[in-house]
């Protein structure tokens, strides 16, 4: 990418940002509703969750294209070549947690599991927020940019 592209680029990178975190805080909200209501509670996580889930391609998209976030830091600061690698092996480790979590709650037919699904989705949020966060530690260690915790 051409260093003139990519303050439009950064722009673009926390206007995604800010998309994925509220994605991520729709899911911790809905997580947080009365479990009582049983399947309308599993549905309204399940369309949540589809929609973190393009958020999260989008994402992998964004940070992973040839001469995007990961690249240029692994080009520009072999330090955090190491960093950029375990963030883009994350990706593929948080997208499949993301898809085995959709499908239980789209799938499963047994409402008898409810508090088992919470704890697993539950425990993929803390996922998304620490990968978020190492990504932020990321950018501003190759760029000395701060791409912000709100947005």
């Amino acid at each position: 990418m051409d260093m003139e592209d990519f303050p439009a680029y950064l722009k673009q990178v926390r206007a995604h940002r800010a998309e994925l975190r509220e994605a991520v805080l729709r899911v911790e909200a809905t997580l947080a509703s009365p479990i009582a209501r049983g399947s309308a509670w599993r549905t309204r996580v399940a369309v949540a969750l589809a929609q973190l889930a393009r958020d999260f391609e989008d994402h992998v998209h964004l940070t992973e294209r040839p001469g995007g976030l990961y690249d240029s830091a692994r080009s520009t600061q072999p330090r955090l070549a190491a960093t950029a690698r375990h963030l883009v092996a994350e990706h593929a480790a948080l997208r499949e947690a993301i898809d085995t979590c959709l499908a239980d709650f789209t799938e499963g037919e047994d409402d008898a599991d409810l508090e088992h699904l919470r704890e697993r989705a539950t425990h993929l949020i803390g996922q998304l927020v620490r990968h978020r966060q190492r990504g932020g530690d990321l950018v501003y260690e190759a760029y000395a940019v701060d791409l912000g915790g709100e947005g």
